[in-house]
């Protein structure tokens, strides 16, 4: 078709054109007119810049394995296509969308390179800055991105750090008192075996000491008001039997589960005995009790470091596969932990999970990378009050899983941005405003899902759907380009 000058001139792109330059776009470009229908698609080479004369056009994109319309207009002059061409082989030329006719409509259609020519030498110093623009705000982009996560990286380190030292000194403490326990147990074996009891009672005795063993293995809980009973009665037992300082060894007896008829029944056992060789005795089953209790609690924390262990493990995703079918409720409870200092005592944690949801093919760090940012906020706008909940269930062919707190909520006004990058809620440098545009490309670029956020006072909840079709997942990217629009209007 004829391309007239005159025409061009009357688009808001071109009105500050000059005759000569009118005349150089005809000459190399070209007029087109598209039936209703696709005109390119997305992900394909990038070879031609459409500026819209007349008629309608349509912008859309994928996500979650739905297309996306973006952008629906009839204004004269919008473009689309291979906009990004001046730049060369600096970005990826493919075209980011899929851009569709919806009725008869004619356009001006300059060649990539042709396009890329005019750039270059009608607007050279427009270029620099469209340059300095983009690549300013990738590099602005990667740099505060990795900032961020060193700070989380720290964060978490210091939150299980902390978590650590908590069992590793308790089980250096117990493993000090055993040590001195078991010191004593010695001198009382000294003792015994100065023949001061009979065979008889020396055999009892011992007997006695097994049930001692076993029964802290199975002592029952007592409230703090039993517990307090239950030493005052053993408390003036052992002091009716001439044990100095029995409301000491009182506590130990009833924490293992012990009452007075156990105590007779040693007495019972060394009747006849002086009172030295019965106090003696007593101290002895009474170490007896605290080895074993020691023991326990030496127990209970090197479990608590390895259980601590294994969920940074899980959490980091070391020595697995970067793509794997995980069990997502594996990478949130692993994320609970990581956390938990920073959640604090005063956020009541809800885990409502759906234990039939099947596997998720993902990346797993990655994700946890998500479930951070999002807990992270969350904790955040309650202020370290509130409820924390995380929700699991299917809808559809996507495992959902929903972050809510209980905070103030986001103002309408804001929703619509806060997955913009650098766009934050919080005060000045205590934010960078990445983290949930972190989580948007995470969810929506490697893993073909969706992400959104539903609020309302006291009630705030992302909501994240991760498909469960492995073989829908995206191939990952490495220009990402998302933030940029492809059509563009006056």
């Amino acid at each position: 078709m004829v391309c007239d000058p005159d025409e061009l001139r009357t688009l808001f792109l071109f009105e500050k054109l000059n005759d000569e330059q009118l005349e150089w776009l005809c000459r190399d470009g070209r007029v087109e007119t598209f039936e209703p229908g696709l005109i390119f698609r997305e992900g394909e080479p990038a070879t031609c810049f459409y500026v819209l004369i007349e008629g309608e056009v349509l912008l859309t994109k994928q996500s979650g394995g739905e297309e996306i319309e973006l952008v629906r207009t009839s204004h004269r002059g919008s473009y689309s296509g291979a906009w990004t061409a001046y730049m060369g082989d600096k970005v990826d030329q493919v075209y980011s969308g899929s851009f569709h006719v919806t009725q008869p409509s004619r356009f001006f259609v300059l060649d990539s390179a042709t396009f890329a020519q005019m750039m270059q030498e009608w607007f050279p110093m427009a270029l620099h800055l469209l340059e300095g623009v983009f690549f300013g705000n990738r590099n602005s982009n990667e740099i505060i991105g990795q900032r961020e996560r060193l700070l989380a990286l720290g964060s978490l380190t210091a939150g299980l750090t902390h978590e650590l030292n908590n069992p590793a000194s308790a089980a250096v403490r117990a493993t000090s008192a055993l040590r001195e326990r078991v010191a004593g147990m010695r001198n009382k074996l000294k003792m015994m075996a100065h023949g001061k009891f009979t065979p008889a009672a020396l055999e009892s005795l011992v007997q006695l000491q097994e049930e001692a063993a076993m029964q802290v293995a199975k002592a029952p809980t007592l409230t703090p008001m039993e517990t307090a009973d239950r030493e005052d009665e053993l408390g003036d037992w052992l002091d009716e039997h001439g044990i100095a300082n029995g409301w000491d060894i009182a506590p130990t007896f009833v924490q293992a589960g012990f009452d007075v008829d156990w105590l007779e029944r040693v007495a019972a056992t060394l009747e006849g005995c002086n009172a030295g060789v019965f106090e003696g005795a007593i101290r002895w089953l009474n170490y007896t009790v605290e080895t074993e209790l020691l023991m326990n609690e030496i127990t209970d924390s090197t479990n608590r470091v390895s259980s601590l262990v294994n969920a940074a493990k899980q959490y980091s995703q070391m020595d697995r596969a970067p793509f794997q079918v995980v069990d997502i409720h594996e990478l949130l409870k692993s994320t609970l932990v990581m956390l938990a200092r920073k959640i604090g005592d005063d956020i009541t944690v809800v885990k409502d999970f759906d234990r039939t949801l099947p596997q998720v093919p993902c990346y797993a760090a990655e994700l946890n990378q998500v479930w951070t940012n999002l807990i992270d906020n969350a904790v955040a706008a309650m202020n370290g009050h509130g409820t924390l909940t995380v929700r699991t269930y299917r809808e559809n062919d996507c495992a959902v899983v929903e972050i809510g707190d209980t905070g103030p909520g986001v103002p309408p006004e804001l929703r619509h941005r806060i997955f913009e990058p650098f766009f934050t809620t919080k005060p000045v440098g205590e934010g960078t405003g990445l983290g949930l545009d972190i989580s948007f490309r995470i969810v929506a670029k490697k893993h073909g899902g969706d992400i959104r956020v539903e609020s309302e006072p006291g009630d705030t909840r992302f909501i994240v759907r991760l498909p469960l079709d492995p073989a829908g997942r995206p191939v990952e990217e490495g220009n990402d380009q998302a933030a940029q629009s492809n059509l563009e209007g006056e």
